[in-house]
């Protein structure tokens, strides 16, 4: 799409929003059910483009995408009405007589920016919560996903005008464009590097920016744990769509004691959980591109594996690696992994391991693995991270009562439920204040008695 057209197409959906229709919440609650009703309608294609993108099995498709994208939906439906009602809140008995409440109100015309990983759900999400909340919609899907993309726009354009819901496809320059334009609000899903690049273009026009982004995000295990448990549970979260989850542990700290024992169990996982060969499982997915398989190669240590390693070039996958002995000096604790590779380091004293941790970029997720209260509440206490589990690993995104979001360079704002309608609406501080009575004390000529009046009330 053109740099003209993008321009035309917001300035079509902002003449929309300013007719006001989209502000009735019946309206917002039929849209929702229009696309839950097409996404169940599409499923099976739906299934068949994630295959095509990134490898994954029909069960996964469902487990992390489809259906996390149904549940969403079906609880903005459910509670669409309710969180767009006015709130009362008590007024100070300086402004008596009056009512004060907070009113909320969608931004307008909203840009939603999403990634390749998880192309279908990071895309639909952010699009129930803000149609939820009563905006116009333009998405951007990623350019590396082009047959989930498609699918998606065909859901769109079946769906809704493009003047209400649009989906704009394309690369760089569609993405340089979109972001020249005006928006009253912009949600995007990605890396660090492209965030910052979106947060300074909205800058120009001063606008909100929720931004979800990566990090390293570590996994504590002390002795206590159950390291049967936590290698199944951490092997599951590592590995799922190849280690291509944003909330995925990127790299394990064991306590030194339970190393060995914590190896075996995540070797005896592998193998449960992926068979002998991983790279002849149906059900074993593959890295999105070359340009990212080769980036994952690289940081793989031979001397340092001690559990898989093997690649496949021409299918672009990675078997499911773990590598011991390493430290913060080798290339795989540079950067975000985004792959199915597991970094084991260990640590002696806890307090040290927490300056070390908290010197570091808060991450997007942190798991800790422990039956020791005190040690669990230190760490969640003291450690600065958007959002974890413990005892496991990513389930608290899929959670629509819990905000799903980062923190410093893991990102801003959050979304899911009732705080993804609050993310994509601005509440508005209202005072209605009454005709019948005006207390006198706030007006010119001040006297000592207005002065006696006005300590009484402001205390």
């Amino acid at each position: 799409m053109k740099k003209e057209e993008i321009q035309a197409l917001i300035e079509k959906q902002r003449l929309y929003y300013l007719s006001g229709e989209t502000l009735d919440v019946q309206y917002r609650i039929n849209a929702l059910k229009t696309l839950k009703t097409a996404i169940l309608k599409y499923e099976q294609e739906i299934e068949e483009a994630l295959k095509k993108d990134l490898g994954k099995s029909y069960f996964e498709s469902y487990m992390c995408e489809v259906g996390l994208s149904l549940s969403e939906i079906s609880y903005m439906i459910k509670h669409t009405r309710s969180f767009s009602k006015e709130k009362r809140v008590r007024t100070p008995l300086a402004q008596y007589v009056s009512r004060s409440y907070t009113k909320p109100s969608p931004y307008g015309v909203t840009l939603i920016m999403s990634p390749w990983n998880y192309p279908f759900m990071l895309t639909i999400e952010p699009l129930a919560d803000a149609l939820a909340a009563g905006n116009t919609v333009i998405l951007k899907p990623s350019a590396y996903s082009p047959n989930t993309t498609q699918i998606i726009k065909k859901i769109i354009d079946e769906c809704f005008d493009e003047k209400y819901v649009a989906l704009v496809s394309g690369g760089r320059a569609e993405n340089t464009s979109l972001l020249e334009g005006k928006f009253d609000k912009i949600f995007f899903t990605g890396s660090v590097s492209v965030g910052k690049e979106v947060m300074r273009k909205a800058s120009e026009h001063l606008t909100p920016v929720t931004l979800e982004l990566g990090g390293k995000s570590p996994c504590i295990i002390d002795s206590s744990a159950n390291i049967k448990l936590a290698a199944k549970r951490i092997v599951f979260g590592k590995f799922l769509n190849c280690g291509q989850t944003c909330v995925a542990p990127d790299y394990i700290y064991c306590e030194e004691s339970i190393k060995d024992e914590f190896l075996k169990e995540v070797k005896q996982q592998i193998k449960k959980q992926y068979g002998e060969d991983p790279l002849k499982n149906s059900d074993y997915g593959k890295i999105i591109n070359e340009k990212h398989f080769l980036r994952i190669v690289q940081l793989i240590n031979s001397d340092k594996v001690v559990y898989g390693g093997n690649t496949n070039k021409n299918t672009l996958q990675i078997e499911p690696t773990v590598m011991d002995h390493v430290t913060w000096g080798d290339a795989v604790m540079q950067e975000e992994i985004f792959g199915p590779i597991l970094p084991v380091l260990t640590y002696r004293n806890l307090d040290e391991l927490i300056m070390l941790l908290q010197s570091k970029e808060h991450p997007l997720a942190f798991y800790v693995f422990s039956s020791k209260k005190e040690t669990i509440k230190k760490l969640t206490t003291t450690c600065q991270f958007g959002g974890g589990c413990i005892n496991d690993t990513i389930i608290h995104l899929a959670n629509s009562q819990m905000g799903f979001g980062g923190v410093g360079a893991s990102g801003m704002g959050s979304y899911h439920g009732k705080i993804g309608f609050e993310t994509f609406s601005h509440r508005k501080s209202i005072v209605d204040k009454k005709t019948w009575l005006d207390l006198p004390m706030r007006y010119q000529p001040y006297t000592s008695l207005y002065e006696r009046m006005v300590r009484f009330f402001l205390k």
